[in-house]
C-alpha cells in the first residue's frame, strides 16, 4: 500500500492494509516498526530482509529524494505488511499521525543525508534532514512513548543508524574506533550526523526514552546508489568509462555487506541494551585502489571487455577537500554482547555485489 501527503486520517482495517478483516489488522498492528528512509539504500534491504524473515509488518516513510527509489521495493506491491508513505522526517504533524494510526513498537531511523561530496557542495540540506529531522521524529517518538502503557512502554526502542565517520580519521598504527572513540567529525556530512548522535543520547540520559544507536563501517550490496565508490565502478567500468579513484587511492575503510548490517540492526533492535552504542563492522580494511582493482578482476571473469581489462580504465582525481585517510572499526562490543559476528567476508560480498548490478541492468541504468 502505497500512501502519499503528510495528512493521515486512514483507517488502519480498510486502507492501510486493505482487509477488512479487523482481527488480522489487530494482530499486524501489534508487531509494526516505523522505518525512515526505507526506500534509500541500507533501508531497501533492511526493509525487504525483515518482512522476508520475520514477517512483521513496516510503516515504511520516505522523502523519496534523488537517492530513494520506490522501484526498489516492487517486490513488496500488493503486500499488506508492507505500508509506504512518502514524507519528510521534518513534518512533525505526519511523524505524529502515523505513530498515532499504527502503534509500531519500534522506530528504525534510517533517513539521512549520506553522501560526502555532497555535503561539501551543499551542507544546509544536510544539517536539515539529519539534524532537524532527527530532532522531530525523536520529539515525536518522545510524545508517543510518554503516552504508553505497560509492556508496550517497556518493549518500544528508538533506533538510530549512523556512521564510523563521526570519529574522525585514524592513522594507519591507530587502533580502530570503538565505543568509547571521542567524536571528532571532518566533513558536514559527518558533523551533521555526529550532532544527530548527540541529540539520541541526550533524549535517553534526559527524558529516558529507550534508544539505541549503531555506527557501521561502509556498507555495499545491492540497491547502493551509483555516486558510491563500488557501484560507481562498476557502472562506469560496465560501459567503458574512467575508473576515477580520488587522491592516491590509498584511503583505508572497513567494508560491510548491506545484509550483514540488516541482520546486526535487528539483533540491537532485539536484544541491545537502551541507552547503549553498538559499532558494526565487517573486519574488512581495504585501500579504496585495492577495492577497485579487485572489483576489475571480478568482471574481467564475469564480462571480459572486447579489448583490454577494466583496470586500464583506472584514472586518479584530484582528491576531495579534507579526505579522512582510514576508517576501521573496533566490533568486539556486539560481538561479545550480542554474538553477532558478519557472516560475509570481503571477498564473498564482493563478488556477489557486481553479479547483482548485472542482473539488474536496468535498475543501473536508471541509477548510474
Amino acid at each position: 500500500m502505497i500512501i502519499g501527503g503528510s495528512r493521515l486520517s486512514l483507517s488502519i482495517s480498510t486502507l492501510a492494509f486493505g482487509y477488512d478483516d479487523l482481527q488480522l489488522s489487530s494482530t499486524i498492528r501489534a508487531y509494526m516498526i516505523l522505518v525512515t528512509g526505507g526506500a534509500g539504500f541500507i533501508g531497501t534491504n533492511f526493509v525487504l530482509s525483515t518482512i522476508a524473515q520475520t514477517g512483521e509488518a513496516i510503516v515504511n516513510l520516505d522523502k523519496l529524494t534523488y537517492a530513494g527509489n520506490l522501484r526498489n521495493l516492487d517486490s513488496l506491491a500488493g503486500d499488506a505488511r508492507h505500508i509506504f508513505v512518502r514524507g519528510d522526517i521534518c513534518d512533525r504533524e505526519l511523524l505524529g499521525g502515523l505513530l498515532a494510526q499504527h502503534s509500531p513498537r519500534a522506530i528504525v531511523h534510517f533517513a539521512a543525508e549520506s553522501h560526502v561530496d555532497r555535503s561539501i557542495a551543499g551542507p544546509g540540506e544536510f544539517i536539515r534532514t539529519n539534524v532537524v529531522g532527527t530532532f522531530s521524529l525523536l520529539e515525536e517518538a518522545r510524545t508517543y512513548w510518554m503516552a504508553l502503557k505497560g509492556a508496550g512502554r517497556e518493549r518500544f526502542r528508538f533506533l538510530h543508524v549512523s556512521t564510523d565517520e563521526v570519529y574522525g580519521s585514524l592513522g594507519p598504527q591507530e587502533p580502530a574506533f570503538s565505543e568509547q572513540t571521542p567524536y571528532a567529525p571532518n566533513s558536514p556530512y559527518s558533523a551533521s550526523k555526529a550532532g544527530s548522535d548527540h541529540l539520541v543520547r541526550a533524549y535517553h540520559h534526559t527524558y529516558r526514552l529507550p534508544t539505541l544507536t549503531t555506527n557501521c563501517s561502509n556498507n555495499y550490496g545491492p540497491y547502493q546508489f551509483a555516486e558510491k565508490l563500488i557501484p560507481l565502478m562498476i557502472a562506469s567500468a560496465l560501459v567503458g568509462k574512467p575508473l576515477p579513484v580520488y587522491g592516491d587511492g590509498q584511503n583505508v575503510r572497513d567494508w560491510l555487506y548491506v545484509s550483514d548490517h540488516c541482520d546486526a540492526i535487528r539483533t540491537v533492535l532485539e536484544r541491545g541494551r537502551a541507552g547503549e552504542v553498538y559499532n558494526i563492522g565487517g573486519d574488512s580494511e581495504r585501500k579504496n585502489i585495492d577495492v577497485v582493482r579487485t572489483l576489475c578482476g571480478l568482471l574481467d571473469r564475469a564480462q571480459p571487455r572486447q579489448r583490454g581489462n577494466y583496470a586500464e580504465l583506472i584514472s586518479f582525481a584530484k582528491d576531495r577537500p579534507g579526505h579522512d585517510r582510514r576508517y576501521a572499526i573496533d566490533a568486539a562490543k556486539i560481538r561479545r554482547e550480542l554474538d553477532w559476528r558478519p557472516q560475509e567476508s570481503f571477498e564473498s560480498g564482493l563478488e556477489k555485489t557486481p553479479r547483482w548490478y548485472m542482473g539488474h541492468p536496468e535498475w543501473l541504468a536508471g541509477r548510474g
